[in-house]
């Protein structure tokens, strides 16, 4: 192989983070595309041929010629490339694909809209925000209920659930959305957030630093 077969576009996002982790506890050689949002790169012609609705992340895989948007169906796909970060057993692998689809479906846009309503509407709206706060407990409480008998999302192999998750879950540390009243949830975060290729992920292209 003359060089990475991987291309990842991206910029510092919570879905961006979760295929720079992914790639990272893989280990597997890719070359960074910084998509620069704040810049308007994600609407320029030459992205929007990769992803028809200029967003983050999209993967390219030159050796099988496969692109791919949306983060949840790219962790799959390298999941099902390597083998690895979904269980092969039956129960867990679909535990894994349960919760990574309660990421998507749930968690990852009840937290987007809270972020856009509490930190970026212009003209705030007390009961929206109120609305997708309590939105977030609820899902805060979904997983918290669920880690209190489990090391991992899926049981006790960490997988691409936990990739999905941690993404929204490191941006809502930053940005001061709090959630260490769930005890096992921050156990999991905590977790999560001290092995070297999630250090290693949320760094790329660059930290994110809040709103």
């Amino acid at each position: 192989m003359n060089g990475p077969e991987l291309i990842l576009y991206t910029d510092s996002s919570p879905n961006g983070f979760k295929i720079t982790i992914a790639l990272e506890e893989l280990g597997l050689p890719y070359t960074l595309r910084h998509v620069r949002i704040e810049h308007g790169e994600h609407r320029r012609a030459q992205f929007l041929k990769l992803n028809p609705h200029g967003r983050i992340p999209v993967l390219v895989d030159e050796d099988t010629g496969i692109t791919l948007f949306e983060s949840a169906a790219i962790l799959l796909y390298l999941a099902e490339k390597t083998g690895r970060l979904l269980p092969g057993n039956p129960l867990m692998r679909w535990s894994a694909i349960k919760w990574l689809m309660f990421h998507t479906s749930s968690m990852g846009p009840i937290l987007g809209q809270r972020v856009h309503y509490e930190l970026f509407e212009s003209t705030p709206n007390t009961a929206v925000i109120e609305r997708f706060r309590r939105l977030t407990e609820d899902t805060f409480a979904t997983l918290d209920s669920h880690l209190k008998d489990n090391h991992w999302l899926a049981g006790p192999e960490y997988s691409i659930a936990d990739i999905a998750t941690f993404g929204w879950m490191h941006i809502a540390r930053i940005i001061d959305f709090d959630f260490n009243a769930f005890s096992h949830l921050s156990t999991w975060f905590d977790r999560v957030s001290q092995r070297p290729a999630v250090q290693r992920g949320i760094s790329l292209p660059q930290p994110a630093t809040g709103p």
